[in-house]
């Protein structure tokens, strides 16, 4: 299992090389280095072999020896789950949101329950009483209802923050996990949605 930080220190030709290698693993075609040599228009496979072997050794990719076709992806593909990084949510008063397709990041599938669609950066410390931290990457599966005591991420007013849900006949609060903050009262006709429900985290480093 390879770590974020692993990921945001690759040069940027080097993160191109392995983003195009796991689409083409995830889709069931391991390339030669003459392919990968061709699809980045490197002058000879040695180019393409020297960003392999980098890969390698930062444990991002894997290689069986002897074979023109022996990469595959840590894990393997069936364990490994592509997300999306769908801008960042609040862990304190609501932000907001930064949608837009930031990176995509292949993850063990196992790291979340459930399964999540996509995932948000969080921003702040609302949250550290479960575990959720500034900076932290959380799993986000999309529903627009939740139990009571669900962690949610919810939109208000146009703005999205990750909080508990408490659910009453009379009334909806967001409760946050750090004393440090209040609680989010929910008022009647206010412009107020679930987004989703929290699957777990990625910490970074």
């Amino acid at each position: 299992m390879y770590t974020m930080d692993a990921i945001d220190h690759l040069p940027p030709q080097r993160a191109a090389v392995l983003a195009f290698l796991q689409r083409e693993l995830v889709a069931g075609r391991s390339p030669s280095l003459a392919e990968i040599a061709l699809a980045f228009g490197f002058a000879s496979r040695n180019a393409a072999q020297k960003h392999v072997q980098a890969l390698v050794a930062d444990g991002l990719l894997e290689q069986a020896t002897g074979r023109s076709r022996g990469l595959r992806l840590p894990g393997g593909p069936a364990d490994l789950l592509p997300l999306a990084v769908l801008g960042r949510v609040a862990a304190g008063q609501p932000l907001g949101a930064d949608i837009g397709l930031d990176q995509q990041l292949w993850l063990d599938r196992r790291l979340f329950s459930p399964t999540p669609d996509y995932l948000l950066k969080v921003q702040g410390d609302s949250m550290i009483d479960d575990g959720i931290l500034d900076g932290d990457l959380v799993g986000v599966q999309r529903s627009a209802d939740a139990r009571d005591g669900q962690t949610v991420i919810a939109r208000i007013d146009g703005e999205l923050t990750i909080k508990r849900l408490q659910r009453s006949a009379r009334r909806l609060r967001l409760l946050p996990r750090n004393p440090a903050h209040a609680p989010i009262e929910i008022e009647r006709g206010q412009d107020f949605a679930i987004e989703g429900v929290y699957c777990g985290l990625l910490r970074q480093g």
